[in-house]
């Protein structure tokens, strides 16, 4: 009933039910109203042009796969932890992973080397699990946009690259030229 006072600009006392001619001014009001919602609705929904982003000029391995795993995550194509790439690399979904270099468990290195190579997927070694946890989202930033603090994420899983992009291009180009090595 408020809401309709405001909208209107009737009153309606709460005690008292109101009269028949009330309640059909209020309606007529409203289908009005809905009216020039509906009209006001259709002009404001203009198309708005999307610029594409220009690439860089240099962009380093590095940079690219950050850009490439937070596209993933936007696309839900990105698995993290032991249990999620495990079960991504068996069905055979995965398409890149990243595997972090000061895992403490040896056995969990061999074991995702070895899926990774019974799949066919490429593989890529990184530094640090706090790294590849800032990459894949796993990390709290401050107001400035730097990280405040990063969880460890031993290894991550590409399943949907989302959209193609130059960075994609890059990273595709880096495993390459390592895997011909």
């Amino acid at each position: 009933c408020r809401r309709v006072e405001k909208r209107c600009g009737f009153q309606i006392k709460s005690d008292s039910h109101p009269p028949a001619e009330l309640i059909q001014q209020v309606r007529k009001q409203l289908i009005t109203m809905a009216d020039e919602d509906e009209q006001m609705d259709v002009v404001a929904e203009v198309e708005e042009e999307v610029v594409a982003e220009e690439p860089p000029a240099e962009l380093n391995s590095i940079d690219a796969l950050r850009i490439v795993l937070r596209k993933a995550l936007v696309f839900q194509g990105l698995r993290r932890g032991l249990h999620e790439c495990v079960k991504a690399l068996d069905r055979g979904s995965a398409k890149l992973c990243i595997l972090s270099q000061d895992c403490d468990n040896a056995e969990y290195k061999k074991l995702i080397q070895a899926l990774c190579a019974e799949s066919k997927v490429d593989l890529i070694m990184a530094d640090h699990g706090t790294e590849i946890g800032e990459w894949v989202g796993l990390a709290k930033l401050n107001a400035d946009g730097q990280v405040r603090k990063a969880v460890r994420c031993s290894v991550a899983v590409v399943t949907d690259f989302g959209e193609d992009s130059h960075a994609l291009d890059v990273v595709l180009n880096y495993v390459k030229s390592q895997n011909g090595k």
